[in-house]
């Protein structure tokens, strides 16, 4: 089947400086795909260039070079992102609001058909943890419940294709397995899911594959297996390999 995700020769800068004559350049020449039905990692250290890639992705800002499509058309056809799901690391949701209310009004972004809104929204909540506060402003919610409400808030559409952008950010034990279950959820109906996470022990449990981006350009691209074994096939720990790529150390 063809590809959720093609990245192709994509890079990215934008113009510093008096007049824009400087450029900081994010992304460079980068390359890889994202398959149907699997989980994959976007790995890297800060400021490597993945939040970056996941912008362009959702088409929040256009590549400097390259192309990228998404679901099997250009980026630039934004009627494929109302089958994508995203869960931000850092929510802005108005305090003001109820959590019901809250994914109505994402659920109507995502054109969700009003009736299929109101059925899918208590179970959301319920399978989020959330049921019995659905009717609380979320000034009152802690970062956890917040979390929690975003991966309902992300999960609203049914996406073919779900983004997490570190996702386990200020989620206890309970809401860690919450998010494992609903990620393995989503790969058995045959969706795709692209893992932003510094969590390498959720990475190692959950991806199928991964990229490694440092300071803009791909270092690693693959079964994270390859990634995790030594030079001479022995499997090391997933921290060592990326410490190595990071330090441009020789594996």
């Amino acid at each position: 089947m063809p590809p959720v995700a093609v990245f192709d020769r994509v890079s990215k800068f934008y113009k510093t400086g008096l007049f824009g004559r400087g450029r900081i350049h994010a992304v460079r020449e980068v390359s890889f795909t994202v398959e149907r039905g699997e989980v994959f990692g976007l790995l890297g250290p800060n400021r490597a260039g993945k939040t970056t890639l996941v912008k362009m992705l959702l088409s929040l800002c256009k590549p400097t070079g390259g192309q990228i499509s998404r679901l099997e058309q250009p980026i630039a056809e934004r009627g494929t992102l109302a089958r994508v799901g995203y869960m931000h690391e850092k929510h802005a949701f108005p305090g003001y609001l109820h959590a019901a209310d809250l994914l109505r009004f994402y659920g109507a972004l995502a054109l969700v058909p009003a009736d299929v809104l109101e059925d899918r929204v208590p179970k959301l909540l319920e399978r989020v943890g959330l049921a019995d506060r659905s009717h609380e402003p979320l000034a009152q919610f802690s970062k956890g419940m917040v979390q929690r409400l975003g991966l309902a808030q992300a999960l609203l559409n049914d996406p073919e294709l779900l983004v997490l952008d570190e996702p386990t950010e200020g989620l206890d034990l309970a809401g860690r397995h919450l998010l494992r279950q609903v990620v393995a959820e989503l790969k058995a109906k045959g969706h795709t899911v692209l893992l932003i996470s510094h969590v390498l022990t959720e990475v190692e449990q959950l991806c199928d594959r991964a990229a490694v981006i440092v300071e803009g350009r791909l270092r690693h691209f693959g079964p994270l297996a390859e990634l995790t074994a030594d030079g001479d096939g022995s499997p090391r720990s997933l921290e060592a390999a990326l410490w190595r790529i990071y330090e441009n150390r020789k594996s």
